[in-house]
């Protein structure tokens, strides 16, 4: 094994304690993220070997800005950013600030020139970010998009600026789970399910 092999083991490692020191006591949300991670370790051959590391870093800590003591801006997707660039993870900073096209989100709340700062990654890997996010419902165990979305709605209210951000962010959302679908050798699904 190589010393950039190392590196990433280390990431993944060094992600998996800093998303439990923060996020353990939070009750459901420490669920979703540990349900993202397992679903993360599923995909991850889809991936190089260098990059799967860094997936399953980037699943312990996308909602990492949901921790208490990271909260600047009220948005997790930034807060958590924010954490990460200050930690020299410029990369995992970038993949938690546009997880799950939080631009939407984030664009509508006026953020927007807060998200510029953190360079929007479109691969394989943030596609697998995302099925692996959309696909966990918020107790960690599994769900349909269609599901997830139902579940959004329900609790946030069809007039809310998250459900519209979601609405909005949808086509895009189900092009990542159906690519990732794909990578995995799954049959595609041309409707939300």
């Amino acid at each position: 094994m190589g010393t950039g092999s190392i590196f990433f083991v280390e990431l993944a490692e060094w992600a998996e304690q800093e998303s439990k020191r923060l996020l353990a006591g939070t009750g459901n949300r420490w669920l979703h993220v540990q349900g993202v991670v397992g679903l993360a370790r599923q995909v991850v051959g889809i991936l190089p070997e260098n990059e799967r590391p860094v997936l399953l870093a980037a699943a312990h800590l996308h909602d990492v800005g949901y921790a208490e003591e990271l909260v600047r801006c009220g948005a997790h997707q930034l807060d958590g950013a924010e954490f990460l660039r200050m930690a020299g993870q410029k990369r995992l900073a970038c993949i938690v600030a546009h997880h799950s096209e939080a631009r939407y989100e984030l664009e509508a709340r006026g953020l927007g020139s807060e998200l510029a700062a953190y360079q929007r990654e479109e691969s394989a890997l943030t596609d697998a970010l995302t099925y692996c996010d959309l696909l966990t419902g918020p107790t960690g165990m599994p769900t349909s998009l269609r599901e997830r979305v139902a579940d959004v709605e329900r609790r946030y209210g069809d007039e809310s600026l998250v459900v519209d951000a979601l609405r909005k962010a949808l086509p895009t959302l189900q092009g990542a789970v159906e690519w990732t679908r794909l990578r995995l050798g799954g049959e595609t699904q041309t409707a939300i399910g």
